[in-house]
């Protein structure tokens, strides 16, 4: 059975050029980073060249951009790391923070965790498409407000967040602005010489590179706590032996999207503009998300009287690999928290779908599975009672 993954916003292959630089360091290259000796030496050497890199991607200084596990450790690192410098009285209001409620849980439950110890947190609504509004980002803001942590762009509906104004806003009220970049990465070019923003997560493995590494980039002239204590590894703030393979993989990742952003964008946008025209053909089918400020790779739909896990599970079994717009437990279906956040009711959004195309999408593809996407799309609005009392 031909299969074909449309799933890249969850993850990407790792591009043979990567795999062919990380090679050597499992076996032949492997002495510990922190050692003095020179099988450390080289590994740290690679280490060095790989931070390079990744700051060589956004136009910043080497020395600004700190090694995690991924994406998650790096919101985590960015939020607590602020947070913990201003630790919350006994009683009364506590430092606060602004999010928004479209969040990665890798943000959104940390700030809930925040809460917990006594934090303020505002969690400011977005319009219909998903777009922040600023107006009501200014009026959220306080004289205890520490940090806003807003999105470059949604994992979900692909939706892009004006960071550049949002960066400005912050500062203008001496505010700390963290946006987590790992879908935007290597599908927006990204200055950070240009842009008001402190602090910036990303993770390898959406850009081609191996799973479980990631980035923090932090402007140089703030601090922050250390989430572990120990050796005091990556300037004291991120304490673990350094995953030199992984480490590897993320730069040569960072260093090639680069090189290839123009000729990926061309070529994924002309993918999502087909995709999304054939689809809009469908009956009672609505794109979720903004139309224009919205990420090259994602498609995101919803199909009236189309359970988005029934539609999962049938197209998975035909070959083809997508994401809904739901999570599952193990006895109900959880609505997506963002299409909620749009407006959707929870209908609207159990019905809901996403595909993500990547660099190794092709047209031929495409024109395979958009047939069996209908197909199944039909089949299952046969068998729907919401559909049949249409």
């Amino acid at each position: 059975m031909k299969q074909v993954y449309l799933d890249y916003a969850a993850s990407t292959p790792v591009d043979s050029d990567i795999v062919t630089a990380m090679t050597p360091y499992f076996s032949e290259i492997y002495g510990n980073p922190s050692s003095t000796h020179s099988h450390g030496k080289k590994a740290v050497h690679a280490v060095e060249n790989a931070r390079k890199q990744v700051a060589s991607c956004f136009h910043i200084k080497p020395e600004t951009i700190l090694f995690t596990s991924g994406g998650t450790e790096a919101d985590n690192l960015a939020l607590k790391g602020i947070a913990f410098q201003h630790l919350p009285p006994d009683l009364g209001d506590g430092p606060h923070i602004i999010t928004s409620t479209i969040e990665h849980p890798a943000v959104l439950q940390t700030c809930k965790q925040l809460e917990a110890y006594g934090y303020s947190i505002a969690y400011v609504p977005v319009d219909k498409t998903g777009l922040i509004n600023l107006d009501t980002l200014k009026e959220t803001i306080t004289d205890d407000t520490l940090l806003i942590s807003i999105m470059y762009a949604n994992n979900e509906i692909g939706t892009i967040e004006p960071v550049k104004e949002i960066g400005k806003i912050a500062h203008k009220h001496n505010v700390l602005f963290h946006t987590d970049a790992v879908q935007a990465v290597g599908k927006i070019p990204i200055d950070l010489s240009k842009l008001p923003i402190d602090l910036l997560s990303l993770s390898s493995h959406k850009i081609y590179g191996p799973k479980g590494v990631g980035a923090l980039y932090h402007n140089s002239d703030i601090s922050f706590d250390p989430l572990m204590q120990g050796g005091g590894h990556e300037q004291g703030k991120r304490s673990g032996t350094l995953n030199t393979p992984g480490i590897v993989g993320l730069g040569k990742a960072c260093e090639l999207s680069q090189k290839r952003l123009t000729k990926d964008t061309s070529h994924l946008q002309k993918l999502r503009e087909y995709v999304i025209n054939q689809l809009n053909e469908i009956e009672a089918s609505t794109l979720n998300g903004h139309r224009t400020k919205r990420l090259v790779n994602n498609i995101h739909f919803r199909f009236e009287g189309v359970e988005g896990n029934a539609l999962h599970s049938m197209l998975d079994e035909k070959g083809i690999s997508m994401a809904t717009g739901s999570a599952c437990s193990s006895e109900k279906i959880q609505a997506s928290h963002v299409l909620l956040a749009l407006g959707l009711t929870p209908e609207q959004a159990i019905s809901s779908a996403r595909f993500t195309i990547g660099r190794l999408t092709t047209k031929e593809e495409i024109d395979y599975a958009l047939p069996i996407i209908k197909e199944s799309i039909n089949h299952l609005r046969l068998i729907s009672p919401l559909w049949n009392t249409k």
